[in-house]
């Protein structure tokens, strides 16, 4: 009896296709995927893997960059009941042993460019663009009833590893089919949207916030290989885009296009923004470029699907630092180091209840404890709280910077760096001070000629004079993920 009231994820794109059969759901590259295909494509690459002698429940790992194989095997996998566990396609070496070593996976499915790069004892079976791989099975259609149910493991969503080594969030179908509720209602996915899809497809924003809802509600979905702004740009001129996600940093790359303020870009109807704190400065001079732009702000983290604010078009106005009110699923306070809910603007430890929340932490029982007490989840995420429900994030918990006993945000101090016209990007770090415990130390990435001093001397005629930086390092770029999260973990150890 459970399983006719159970909806998985595999369950979403069955019932778009038995609802809208012949509409395009996806296209990549120079190949169409109708719902009626696309469901039989993961019906087909089901079998597939069960042939493989894989038990429900088994890891299987997917190591490729964005493709319609991609998408079809984590369905496939959702469908046959073993836990996908996506993999960054950059990682080698060490970094990608742990993950699949951690995640025990019993099978990667990888891109032939990739296959290489995989530690001996995993075994290894193509994804695409190989007569034996994943993509080319498809070719004889083969019938496959889901062996999932709400309650099963379907994914293990590795964190981005910005402050510690990625835990492995244990994501069930029922926290990911509510959480796919959640951003259809609070980002307004349509049917008649034309999403273009550019940011990897491990990384649970673009799949579990933008692809998988897009999927849901019937629409027709581009995938590409990476965030090409020319591409995209052709997509929208074109009319076959209308909608995009992207990080502050893609969103930068975008309106420094050298065609960004001559090509017309009237068709692009929704901005969606996350991963990373947008810094105001660049977010007024994208609307002032597109003002009948929507532009939502979504944030979150892994281990709550990832979605658990959104901050609509409009709801920017007065409150572009905010990150909104919490989605449709989801419930959250601020609280101090006791547990105890702060008044509204006081900064404290963002923490949440959801049934979109994780399982845990695979293999990580004392990690799991530690995150979930007190009956929420504490999220690690310092933010203010109005008397509207508006949340602000102010930093990671661990990024707050100690400056001689005095606790200062490092995003208030980005913020500044960024009104300055010269600076392209900034990441401000604590680094250990004889003097200080820890001294405010930016690290800027530079648009045009300025100095160390020009920069501080511009951060104290905006902030309080101790919380401006100490000093000021340049750098060619920034550490990030594939998410476009910068990796100040690794500034704080590399200049320590």
């Amino acid at each position: 009896m459970d399983e006719v009231r159970s909806s998985t994820v595999d369950g979403i794109v069955r019932r778009s296709a038995r609802r809208t059969p012949e509409r395009t759901a996806v296209r990549y590259a120079d190949r169409a995927w109708t719902y009626a295909g696309l469901d039989a494509a993961v019906s087909t690459a089901a079998a597939a893997l069960a042939a493989e002698g894989l038990r429900k429940g088994d890891r299987v790992a997917t190591y490729g960059h964005n493709s319609d194989a991609y998408l079809i095997a984590f369905l496939a996998c959702a469908r046959a009941g073993f836990a996908h566990v996506p993999v960054n396609h950059n990682l080698t070496g060490e970094d990608l042993a742990y993950i699949l070593g951690q995640s025990g996976s019993a099978l990667v499915l990888a891109d032939p460019a990739l296959a290489d790069r995989v530690p001996a004892g995993f075994p290894v079976r193509h994804l695409r663009d190989s007569a034996d791989s994943l993509l080319a099975a498809l070719a004889e259609p083969l019938p496959y009833e889901s062996d999932g149910s709400a309650g099963d493991l379907v994914q293990l969503l590795y964190t981005s590893g910005t402050t510690a080594l990625p835990k492995g969030a244990m994501m069930t179908h029922r926290a990911l089919v509510h959480e796919y509720v959640s951003a259809i209602t609070a980002l307004d996915l349509r049917e008649g949207d034309r999403p273009v899809h550019s940011l990897p497809l491990y990384h649970s924003a673009q799949m579990h916030v933008f692809l998988l809802p897009y999927l849901a509600v019937g629409a027709e979905n581009t995938i590409l290989d990476a965030p090409d702004a020319g591409r995209i740009l052709d997509l929208v001129e074109a009319g076959r885009a209308d909608s995009l996600f992207a990080p502050p940093t893609v969103w930068i790359g975008l309106a420094g296009h050298p065609e960004f303020e001559t090509r017309d870009l009237g068709g692009l109807r929704k901005a969606y923004y996350g991963a990373s704190i947008m810094p105001v400065p660049v977010l007024e001079r994208l609307r002032a470029r597109l003002p009948g732009l929507a532009f939502y702000n979504c944030f979150g983290q892994s281990e709550i699907g990832p979605l658990a604010t959104v901050l609509g078009p409009a709801e920017h106005e007065g409150r572009m630092d905010s990150c909104g009110r919490p989605v449709l699923f989801v419930e959250a306070k601020v609280v101090d180091e006791s547990g105890k809910e702060v008044p509204d603007g006081t900064a404290g430890e963002v923490v949440y209840r959801s049934p979109q929340l994780c399982e845990g932490y695979w293999g990580k029982p004392a990690e799991t404890e530690e995150a979930f007490r007190d009956g929420w989840f504490h999220s690690g995420d310092l933010a203010v709280r109005d008397s509207e429900g508006y949340f602000t994030v102010v930093d990671r918990v661990k990024d707050v910077i100690n400056s001689g006993g005095v606790l200062i945000a490092s995003r208030q101090v980005e913020d500044a760096l960024y009104s300055h016209p010269a600076v392209a990007e900034a990441a401000v770090v604590g680094l250990p001070d004889q003097r200080w415990i820890e001294a405010v130390t930016a690290f800027v990435v530079p648009r045009g000629e300025v100095t160390e001093a020009e920069l501080i001397d511009h951060a104290r005629a905006k902030l309080a004079s101790f919380k401006a930086p100490k000093r000021v390092l340049f750098v060619a770029e920034l550490p990030r993920n594939a998410s476009g999260k910068i990796l100040k973990r690794e500034l704080r150890d590399r200049f320590a």
